[in-house]
């Protein structure tokens, strides 16, 4: 138990640089120790509700245990109208007996509201997504922080991390193939002071990026953060030259022409997998039942306020009356 304490302790919020092992490792352990007490000792074995209980705390080891090595963690961010891919995942961690179906996920990010109150205290957020049905089409869905997307064992939660992304197209004087994105701009409403960005293109200049939104914030009153109902003014800086962009319009500069194509949005998710959540509800249910089993027992058999010695002296006393009430039975017999 010491072990396992210290090992949450070096784990707490899952820093890269520690291994797994520090949690699986006194796991293991634990359950080593677990195993033996059942084995060995009558008053575990020999009570039913009670054996019910350490199997279960036994199951609930094995399983955490299995749910570290086998579980994944990441973050993503999706422009609205693009497609989950794997290749878009960050800062993933994952177990060394990892082996879920990612590369068979699908969907495809709709637009999103979030809901502020009054200074800006975030509510419900719904993200409309669309997975692919069984008829060949896509079947809508709404996603949120407590409301996950489950798709083959992975869990996608919305984050406070979200944003505004412009759409833009590069076209280089040298006839290369017209290049399109989305820069994505910091997390908003969060950094509505900074929203700013770079990207340079291949063989040009850093282009700098500064967007002025209209999108009716406010933290005196309720607001809800819809981008189908948000402008976007694009200020573009190379070497020094501003130039200001609304949606369809461009402007050249050396190496090719930048036109801003609309202003669009990204969602950013949690990404959690771990196959032992059911198992482990089911376990820990079970663990509950077993344990409410052994106390209905002893409170129903044993008088209550009275502690080991005198319960067991109780029982020593009713096991001599019961020894000589069949000694008198023989005699009168």
């Amino acid at each position: 138990m010491l072990l396992l304490a210290i090992g949450a302790a070096l784990s707490y919020d899952n820093p890269a640089d520690t291994s797994i092992w520090v949690l699986v490792v006194p796991m293991l352990l634990l359950a080593v120790n677990l195993i033996a007490a059942i084995i060995s000792n009558p008053r575990i074995n020999r009570r039913g509700g009670l054996l019910v209980f350490h199997l279960g705390l036994l199951g609930i080891v094995l399983l955490a245990a299995i749910g570290r090595l086998s579980h994944m963690e990441g973050r993503v961010e999706i422009v609205t109208g693009s497609e989950f891919t794997r290749e878009s995942l960050s800062d993933v961690r994952s177990g060394p007996l990892h082996n879920g179906a990612l590369d068979q996920v699908r969907f495809v990010q709709g637009p999103f509201t979030v809901e502020y109150r009054a200074r800006m205290m975030r509510g419900l957020t719904h993200s409309y997504v669309a997975i692919p049905d069984s008829e060949g089409g896509w079947r809508e869905l709404v996603v949120g922080d407590d409301r996950p997307l489950l798709l083959e064992g992975y869990r996608f939660y919305t984050t406070f991390n979200k944003g505004f992304a412009p759409i833009l197209s590069w076209i280089a004087d040298d006839g290369r193939p017209v290049e399109t994105g989305a820069v994505h701009m910091p997390s908003y409403p969060l950094f509505d002071f900074k929203q700013s960005n770079s990207w340079t293109p291949q063989g040009g200049e850093e282009i700098k990026f500064w967007l002025q939104l209209e999108t009716g914030l406010t933290d005196k009153e309720a607001w809800v953060l819809d981008g189908r109902n948000a402008t976007g003014t694009l200020v573009v800086n190379v070497a020094g030259e501003r130039t200001e962009l609304l949606p369809g319009q461009s402007v050249e500069m050396p190496g090719g022409t930048l036109r801003y194509e609309q202003l669009s949005t990204w969602m950013g998710y949690k990404l959690f997998y771990d196959p032992t959540l059911q198992w482990m509800f089911l376990t820990a249910f079970m663990t509950v039942v077993g344990l409410g089993v052994h106390f209905w027992r002893k409170l129903t058999t044993e008088p209550l306020g009275l502690d080991d010695k005198q319960q067991a002296k109780r029982r020593k006393i009713a096991q001599d009356s019961t020894a000589v009430s069949r000694a008198k039975t023989v005699q009168e017999s």
